[in-house]
């Protein structure tokens, strides 16, 4: 389309008696062209000056579609007093002779130009139809005979026929065109870049190209943001790394079930390992191996206990424990930390280990739960540790972020005894939420690594988001991580620093 009103615009001003364009909207209507498309090319054409343009502006009336009903047919009170003309009607039976929309306006205005009146329940016309004019009717067609013009009708008169959303007055924007300085019948789109083809055919020699400002700025390139999840993150860090705590390595995504649930000591019929709970992997679905003489161990704890329990009692299947699953949690990591802890040269050494990295659980998402999230784990091993012991460093730990109230709730964990759930108040939420678990290893999962019959763990673990949301002041947590969070946030939040509170 935009060819094609090229070609007709730039053809009609090639004749000396067609030398402009008067008014573009009558010559697209007669050149049967959109008048948009028109509008368009000569913009276009405008910039290479192959034209020159003077504004028009023409205003006009039109009619809704109330308007021209009332065109065909007659205005609202003329068609109530027609109705009433032959015998007096109670309002329902004006309503259903002529409908309720009509009786209402029309009533109303028949009373005011006194052309019925009340009469016990009835209503009773004053007027024959053919004694009176239908004065609404009669200025619509008035419009329609001048062409819709503005001057048809007094400001007074449109003023009530858009009172009643019967007409609009509508300003249209058009151009006179003329000649521009570069005109010519056709325009030959310049070049914008010198191309390979152009310099092995030579056609470079007679193109033309754009012409190039080298004195502008190019766009402003800014630099990279910090995700308010990463500057939280690298807080945690420093916070753990101040608290003596060492990284552990949490590169892989992908563990076996070996290492993420059968090393805790959690049993292979629990829900959790269920594919409602957990995203297994096809392609490969099973690991190649894990340490042998500790995967026995491993199997008759679970099979028939040790440490002073009975185990689980159940055929331990090693297809189970070889699936291959997106982690569900990074203490599937601490599991092989404790097990190189226990089997390293020289023997056990007490240790601080954490990690912060990315895992993934089968939920449904809502404004505190998402599939992948960010877990923060800690753990100390050390010599007769005990519950003192966790609260204390939990405690500590949050206060460094700057989180004063908590709550710890007795829980259920397979493999830690005691066990916690971390309860943190939401300032904006108003309401306990909870940002972690944590507890005491037990001898079942602590035993077939090797470790001392006197060294105790102790771990908790939390999300990374949700102590983000509390920092940042974010109610859904999707509007922090996910692909519906927005971009603009990585520019606009302030640096994460947490005070630590004596």
């Amino acid at each position: 389309m935009t060819e094609v009103s090229e070609s007709k615009i730039l053809g009609h001003l090639s004749t000396a008696a067609h030398a402009s364009i008067d008014d573009t909207f009558p010559w697209a209507a007669s050149e049967k062209i959109d008048h948009e498309a028109v509008v368009g090319t000569i913009k276009s054409l405008m910039a290479d000056e192959f034209v020159k343009v003077d504004n028009l502006s023409t205003s006009f009336y039109s009619l809704t579609g109330e308007g021209e009903t009332i065109l065909a047919e007659g205005s609202q009170e003329y068609k109530v007093l027609k109705a009433l003309e032959d015998a007096p009607l109670s309002l329902k039976d004006l309503e259903a002779k002529v409908g309720k929309n009509i009786a209402k306006i029309g009533m109303g205005n028949c009373m005011k130009k006194k052309w019925i009146k009340k009469d016990g329940g009835n209503l009773l016309a004053l007027k024959k139809s053919s004694e009176v004019s239908d004065e609404v009717q009669d200025m619509l067609k008035k419009l329609k005979a001048a062409d819709f013009a503005k001057d048809a009708i007094s400001d007074k008169e449109f003023k009530d026929l858009k009172k009643r959303k019967m007409a609009n007055l509508v300003t249209r924007k058009s151009f006179k065109v003329e000649r521009g300085p570069k005109y010519a019948p056709q325009r030959v789109k310049k070049s914008a870049d010198l191309t390979k083809e152009m310099l092995e055919s030579g056609a470079w020699k007679t193109a033309e190209f754009k012409p190039y400002n080298f004195l502008t700025l190019g766009e402003k390139v800014g630099g990279g943001y910090l995700h308010p999840l990463l500057k939280v993150r690298a807080e945690f860090r420093k916070i753990l790394m101040e608290m003596g705590f060492h990284e552990m390595p949490t590169n892989k995504w992908v563990e076996s079930s070996f290492w993420n649930f059968d090393s805790l000591f959690q049993p292979q019929s629990h829900p959790a390992r269920d594919a409602h709970d957990t995203f297994f992997i096809k392609e490969p679905g099973a690991t190649v191996s894990v340490p042998e003489e500790y995967y026995e161990r491993v199997k008759k704890m679970h099979e028939v206990g040790g440490a002073g329990s009975i185990g689980y009692r159940y055929d331990f299947k090693k297809e189970e424990a070889f699936k291959n699953l997106l982690r569900t949690h990074t203490t599937a990591v601490s599991s092989q930390m404790l097990y190189k802890l226990a089997n390293q040269p020289g023997g056990f050494k007490p240790a601080r280990y954490y990690s912060i990295d990315r895992v993934f659980r089968n939920e449904t998402m809502d404004a505190t739960h998402l599939c992948e999230f960010h877990q923060v784990e800690g753990l100390v091993a050390d010599y007769d540790l005990s519950l003192g012991d966790l609260i204390g460093t939990i405690e500590t730990f949050f206060k460094k972020i700057g989180i004063t109230q908590l709550r710890f709730k007795p829980a259920f964990n397979p493999y830690t005894e005691p066990s916690m759930e971390i309860f943190g108040y939401h300032p904006d939420l108003k309401k306990w939420t909870e940002i972690g678990n944590s507890g005491m290893f037990r001898p079942e999962m602590l035993a077939p690594m090797g470790l001392p019959e006197n060294v105790r763990v102790i771990a908790w673990g939390l999300s990374l988001e949700r102590p983000t949301m509390i920092k940042y002041r974010i109610k859904n947590i999707r509007d922090l991580f996910g692909h519906k969070v927005e971009m603009a946030r990585t520019r606009t939040a302030p640096i994460c620093r947490f005070d630590a509170v004596e």
